[in-house]
């Protein structure tokens, strides 16, 4: 009798092997770099590639450099910009930053000009555009579905799942509100760390320099509106993934309260249905008015939820209080560096910066003290965040392929050098959960009370403890996760840059779970600041951006 012979699996680097050769094979022959065009400096904004390359026309590279979201909305609203103009000058942009900074998983350019010129001919017909977002090119991040599309968010394990069926909740909203799709965006493996690296896509690049990372795990969605590929982006974020990649790649990121963006759809990769520090979804972009323009088309009269079961029925409100209109004082409370976390030498320059400027535009400044183990530490909300994270039972996505994790994913970097676990682990689960909502609830609780005995409008903070910085480096998140512990609506506005001239003392420290800060490394980095309301305040966020935006530029 013949023995059956079982064929060895399919070993990961032939998948992965399989899936880049099809994505390359994506890209139109037309729109790819000659070998010369690809060996340019590590500092690509300053080389300007998209016009060196001959690949735009004079228009195309009006269309991409020159207008923000809501100004090229006007101009397709009205038919002076075609939608297939726009669309054909993103795309071929997209392309050539993909070249350069590995930001894509997918790209589906056919279809985004067929749905281009869709919405053109409904203009003409119509004589009206088809919803606010109308012809807008907008790119996404790797984990929301699109049909026809796979979302592998960095495992191998996850090439072996068929193309999507079902689009995303978001992805239908923004089609109905007339945006053109046409890139989804590179994250790493796990979705959870600040370095998109995975071992399909590779490791984007950020466009400032090169030899820094993008940031995560929105990191393509970063680098690709860094270099103008998109005119609006959007990321997730469950403890800085918009916000970490906006202040790496200098560019503006919302990551609003948790259930006003639709949520559902996405894949994960993640244990569902037990309690956790809920992500969110958000833009980035090239404005604070976009980054409006954004979160009032999506949440409009309060329809999203028609869309998604978990985004709440709560209309945008555009209205603004009599201060804000006024242009009266605001009182802004300061986030105090945690001394378990001090800032980079840059990032606490351009926070006094931004502070003596709000000071000057008459404004109240309050500081806002978080150096003691109490509910109000930026090192014990971590720890809160990070224990959600680890304390119930998760599901390995990396293993069943044989890859390796990559190096940002090894090196398990947690906050809990700062102190001891808040809720003893040995505890049963329900215990444990029980617990860690105890602990979350007091700290929301100190913070509701800050908010009130300080009288506070808003609070600035930094947004990380660093900018950009080498390859696998980034580590803990403090200055980002508390806010998502607190589900705070948080702005990260781009404000300054590193100077080795002035900056130009050197910091080390002793852990790997947070990054050195070299002088020469780092210096052009994007620097940043973080405006955080109240939950449900998004409205108020950026409204409150705008006018600090606004005020700090002055």
């Amino acid at each position: 009798m013949a023995t059956k012979v079982t064929a060895p699996s399919q070993n990961w680097q032939e998948l992965v092997a399989r899936k880049q050769s099809e994505c390359k094979q994506k890209i139109p022959s037309e729109w790819t770099l000659s070998t010369d065009l690809l060996a340019v400096p590590s500092r690509l904004l300053e080389h300007n590639l998209p016009r060196r390359s001959g690949l735009l026309s004079e228009l195309e590279l009006d269309l991409t450099e020159n207008y923000t979201a809501t100004q090229l909305l006007a101009k397709l609203a009205s038919g002076e910009a075609s939608s297939l103009a726009v669309t054909t000058a993103f795309c071929k942009r997209a392309a050539i930053a993909q070249q350069v900074t590995s930001c894509l998983t997918e790209t589906f350019f056919p279809e985004a000009l067929e749905r281009a010129k869709s919405l053109d001919a409904y203009l003409q017909r119509e004589g009206k555009p088809i919803g606010p977002l109308h012809g807008l090119p907008i790119s996404i991040k790797d984990s929301f579905n699109v049909k026809g599309l796979q979302s592998t968010i960095g495992y191998v394990e996850f090439l072996k799942h068929e193309p999507a069926t079902t689009n995303s909740a978001l992805v239908e909203l923004l089609l109905a509100l007339g945006a053109v799709l046409y890139v989804k965006t590179n994250i790493p493996q796990t979705m959870m760390t600040g370095d998109s690296d995975n071992n399909i896509f590779g490791r984007t690049l950020n466009p400032h320099n090169t030899s820094l990372t993008a940031g995560g795990s929105s990191g393509g969605e970063g680098a690709l509106v860094a270099f103008r590929g998109s005119i609006l982006g959007v990321g997730t974020d469950i403890a800085g993934s918009i916000r970490i990649p906006a202040l790496c790649c200098g560019v503006y990121g919302f990551k609003p309260t948790t259930s006003r963006v639709p949520f559902g759809g996405q894949v994960s990769g993640a244990l569902e249905g037990t309690p956790i520090v809920a992500p969110s979804a958000g833009p980035l972009g090239h404005s604070v008015s976009d980054l409006q323009l954004f979160m009032n088309a999506v949440i409009g009269d309060g329809h999203a939820w028609r869309y998604d079961q978990t985004a709440a029925a709560v209309p945008w409100n555009q209205s603004q209080p009599a201060k804000f209109k006024n242009n009266e004082s605001l009182t802004i409370g300061v986030l105090s560096e945690d001394k378990q976390f001090p800032l980079h030498p840059p990032v606490k320059r351009a926070l006094q910066n931004a502070v003596e400027k709000l000071e000057r535009a008459g404004h109240t400044i309050v500081s806002i003290k978080n150096d003691t183990e109490d509910d109000l530490s930026v090192a014990y909300a971590n720890r809160v965040g990070f224990q959600y994270f680890v304390y119930g039972p998760h599901i390995d996505n990396i293993a069943p392929s044989g890859e390796p994790p990559v190096e940002s994913v090894a090196k398990h970097a947690s906050p809990m050098f700062t102190g001891p676990w808040p809720v003893d682990m040995e505890l049963d689960t329900f215990e444990k959960i029980q617990k860690l909502h105890e602990a979350r609830s007091r700290i929301s609780d100190a913070w509701r009370q800050t908010w009130v005995e300080q009288k506070l409008d808003v609070i600035i903070a930094p947004g990380a403890q660093n900018t950009a910085v080498a390859y696998d480096t980034f580590g803990w998140p403090p200055y980002s996760l508390i806010w998502n512990v607190l589900d705070y609506p948080a702005c990260i506005i781009p404000f300054g840059k590193a100077s080795k001239e002035l900056d130009p003392t050197e910091m080390k420290t002793a852990d790997s779970v947070q990054p050195d800060y070299i002088p020469g490394e780092v210096d052009g980095a994007p620097c940043a600041i973080q405006v955080v309301t109240a939950r449900f305040q998004d409205e108020a966020c950026l409204q409150v951006a705008d006018i600090i935006d606004r005020a700090i530029r002055n």
